[in-house]
């Protein structure tokens, strides 16, 4: 199949805003995310099986590569430069702009458990059912983590929250 009528391809720009936000808004690190899905999702196409939904299994592939990656390189703090956020498309007023800023800062201060749950059902769509197949977790995690994504954006927006005293998820043993 050639690669320009590959059904993958029709997926790309939104595993693009996926990875970019799961980044933290790093283009670098978002580019090289997704070509490592695509570049896994090639390999694998034969695990693929026809007629289930491709786009939540290309986004299962990106969330196990970032959790690898995360993993790997848990000491290294996520950030969101404001010179990095993406233009709106649509012309806003210095207010709303602002507040758009302000919003995906918050998001990118978000632990990455709440972060891809948050991303998918409000910004890619997805069902419940869909998130929880993606990052494999019960439908139950999915609900309970988004409903503390929204908490806590809302803490973050409210300034109840400092960045700096941002609480994380404790690793137990």
């Amino acid at each position: 199949m050639p690669l320009f009528k590959h059904p993958i391809v029709d997926h790309i720009p939104s595993l693009r805003r996926y990875a970019r936000a799961l980044t933290g808004g790093r283009p670098d690190d978002a580019d090289d995310l997704v070509q490592d899905t695509l570049e896994r999702a090639y390999a694998k196409w034969h695990l693929w099986r026809i007629g289930s939904e491709l786009r939540p299994w290309l986004f299962s592939i990106m969330h196990n590569l970032f959790v690898s990656q995360v993993t790997q390189l848990k000491n290294r703090a996520p950030y969101a430069s404001l010179d990095d956020m993406p233009e709106i498309a649509t012309r806003a007023t210095q207010s709303e702009r602002l507040e758009g800023l302000d919003i995906a800062a918050a998001v990118s201060r978000l632990s990455p458990e709440l972060r891809e749950v948050l991303l998918l059902v409000a910004l890619e769509d997805f069902s419940y059912v869909q998130t929880a197949k993606t990052l494999d977790i019960p439908v139950g995690t999915v609900m309970s983590r988004l409903a503390r994504a929204r908490q806590r954006l809302k803490e973050f927006m409210d300034g109840t929250i400092l960045p700096e005293h941002r609480v994380g998820l404790k690793v137990v043993k």
